[in-house]
């Protein structure tokens, strides 16, 4: 029995900017948080040649190529698994479809089991770019590498993108307060819409191809925020950080009519007016959890859960993809 587990995340500045098509042509720069809630893997070898797959549905087939889950079917492929006597199950600790980068997360945590199932050691790096390698390439999904990056490394991270697919990593420089505060006073609450993230980031992807010049001049201004919210973390300004984040909100929001809607504006209004110095839709927008950075937790905390929201408290995950057990 092999379990492996890989963090969620939350965006602290500079998100879609890591799509291929902008960071090819001009470079992406992202910081990503892990966080303690988690999408988990176990796998399992079976008597007879079969393969058994378990998500929010289940899968009996013989061969790799009837597997109708694309990253499971694409990440046995890639290991070469030909001839499977296998289970695998997942389970995750927040659904999909919530701007949780749960699509990566299952991805880093499969692909952690198979390289633990086959015996090879893979480098986090390594983990992450056969992620992407899936969702990006083999499955042609538009998708950036925030999400596949942050969960295999963990912790608070600086990704920078560049033009010729190779990411940089740089853990973000917080002293020992400012982390603490920032884990203390960002607050996460669940609006009850889910959505896949596709049809937006199939927007923003094919404008970028397209080198619309609003599109682009958008996700530079927001790659711009990104390294100033980088500035003001790493000095422990997070009253500017989270002034930088009410305005990426504002920005993100003219990308797409899909990213926001009334209910969604009416609560972010109301979170504004009672202690929130700034926040957002984490992920691509449309559903999901609102963030917002407070000093006043007691009161925001109460007015939200009393418009109806459901409040996840989180932590920060410095661990990354790992292996549970393996026996």
């Amino acid at each position: 029995m092999i379990i492996t587990r890989s963090p969620l995340r939350i965006s602290l500045g500079g998100g879609g900017t890591d799509l291929p098509s902008y960071y090819r042509e001009h470079g992406g720069f992202v910081i990503s948080a892990a966080i303690d809630r988690y999408v988990y893997i176990t796998l399992h070898e079976t008597f007879v040649q079969e393969l058994i797959v378990k998500y929010s549905k289940m899968e009996v087939v013989e061969s790799v190529d009837e597997v109708r889950h694309p990253i499971v079917r694409e990440a046995l492929k890639l290991m070469g698994i030909e001839r499977p006597h296998l289970e695998i199950t997942s389970m995750s600790d927040i659904p999909a479809g919530t701007g949780l980068g749960s699509s990566g997360s299952f991805a880093t945590a499969l692909l952690r089991a198979l390289h633990a199932y086959r015996k090879s050691f893979v480098p986090r790096q390594q983990l992450a770019e056969e992620a992407c390698h899936i969702e990006i390439d083999l499955l042609e999904e538009p998708v950036g590498k925030q999400d596949q990056y942050i969960a295999a490394f963990g912790g608070i991270t600086c990704f920078y993108f560049q033009p010729d697919d190779s990411v940089r990593v740089e853990p973000l420089k917080l002293d020992p307060e400012t982390l603490s505060n920032l884990e203390d006073n960002l607050l996460v609450f669940f609006t009850g819409f889910t959505r896949a993230a596709s049809a937006i980031l199939r927007e923003q992807d094919t404008r970028s191809r397209q080198k619309d010049p609003d599109m682009i001049g958008q996700l530079h201004f927001v790659k711009q925020l990104g390294i100033e919210s980088k500035l003001a973390l790493e000095s422990g300004r997070l009253d500017r950080f989270a002034e930088l984040m009410h305005v990426h909100w504002e920005h993100k929001k003219r990308r797409s009519g899909e990213m926001s809607n009334p209910q969604v504006d009416e609560w972010y209004e109301l979170a504004r007016h009672n202690g929130a110095l700034g926040g957002k839709l984490i992920g691509a927008g449309g559903g999901g959890f609102l963030m917002f950075y407070t000093e006043e937790k007691t009161r925001l905390r109460h007015v939200l859960r009393a418009a109806g929201l459901r409040e996840v408290r989180v932590k920060f995950d410095f661990a990354g993809t790992s292996v549970l057990a393996n026996a």
